[in-house]
């Protein structure tokens, strides 16, 4: 026989199973589940399964790389868009009768061999390293992932063609190419610099994007929704566009870093930007023949070129541990 019910102080009363649990203590195990906020492990806040994309950022909100990063290219972003914020100078304004002097009082970081503050020169040299990187990025993305999407779907003939240009593309050496290319070039803008990365750079994210849609066109959706009459654009807008991004952003973010690199060696080769464009490479350039005696005149702008590049790099490092499920 069932042994008697033993009361609650609040007046309830709980049953003895023979396993010696209790059916009530279950009932309430269960509702404190229900109602844990964002539910068990890999659900949101209502239980459902999150997507790759929710999941993606759970991760990277906790991820110290990605906020650290993520601050630094925020305050990057900032002080291009208005470098006078923490920068009062005119980054033209050079006195000769200071050139190549140390740090002073209201001059940090001192001057250059023009007699130009180092300090001012290297917050405004943000934003024409900045631009050139976030635009190189998105036009190489756009035009890599529209080319390589389209490939990586038809296949076939088009395919063939957009290896086989791709191939020529990779055989060109960067510099190299820069060096010839740049050399004609007498803007003192960044759109030139920014066109010869994307013409070079896309066949890098249209490989990667090409790889991508021939693994997402395989997967049940995809083919259930061709049996069901969707027609190609449906199938590569709805379903397969979006699980075929993952790999193109993580390269793309990466990238980013990479093309602010590369434009700071050009203007130190002389064929990237040109004065007045203020520019992280051009004093690089610059200061290299005062390093000796000068050294604070490479160490600034240097310095922020290298943590630049750090912290896009770091970035898309975060993106890549957090968009690929292999590394959960």
């Amino acid at each position: 026989m069932p042994e008697p019910l033993e009361p609650f102080d609040d007046g309830r009363a709980i049953s003895h199973t023979g396993a010696g649990g209790a059916t009530d203590l279950a009932m309430e195990e269960g509702e404190s589940l229900e109602k844990t906020p964002g539910g068990p492990l890999g659900t949101g806040p209502t239980g459902k399964p999150r997507s790759l994309w929710s999941d993606a950022w759970h991760d990277l909100r906790r991820n110290p790389v990605f906020i650290v990063s993520g601050l630094i290219i925020l305050f990057l972003v900032v002080i291009a868009i208005w470098p006078q914020l923490i920068a009062s100078g005119d980054p033209l304004q050079c006195d000769l009768s200071k050139a190549q002097e140390g740090s002073q009082p209201g001059h940090p970081f001192g001057f250059n061999g023009q007699g130009c503050d180092v300090y001012t020169r290297t917050v405004y040299g943000a934003r024409a390293s900045v631009q050139v990187g976030v635009f190189a990025t998105l036009g190489v993305t756009i035009i890599g992932s529209i080319f390589g999407g389209l490939a990586g779907f038809y296949g076939g003939a088009w395919d063939g063609i957009l290896s086989r240009i791709t191939d020529v593309f990779f055989a060109i050496p960067v510099i190299l190419g820069g060096l010839v290319l740049l050399s004609v070039v007498t803007s003192s803008t960044v759109w030139p610099v920014i066109g010869f990365m994307v013409l070079l750079g896309w066949p890098q994210i249209s490989r990667i994007a090409r790889g991508s849609v021939i693994t997402a066109k395989q997967n049940d959706y995809v083919q259930a929704a061709r049996a069901l009459g969707a027609s190609n654009s449906r199938m590569l807008l709805r379903h397969i566009a979006p699980n075929a991004l993952a790999p193109v952003i993580v390269v793309a973010t990466i990238a980013l870093g990479t093309y602010i690199a590369l434009e700071a060696t050009l203007s130190f080769l002389g064929v990237g930007l040109k004065p007045p464009t203020v520019s992280w490479g051009i004093d690089i350039s610059s200061a290299s023949q005062y390093i000796r005696n000068a050294p604070h005149m490479l160490l600034w702008p240097a310095g922020a070129l290298a943590v630049t590049v750090l912290a896009f790099i770091m970035l898309g490092d975060a993106v890549r541990d957090a968009l690929d499920p292999k590394l959960r």
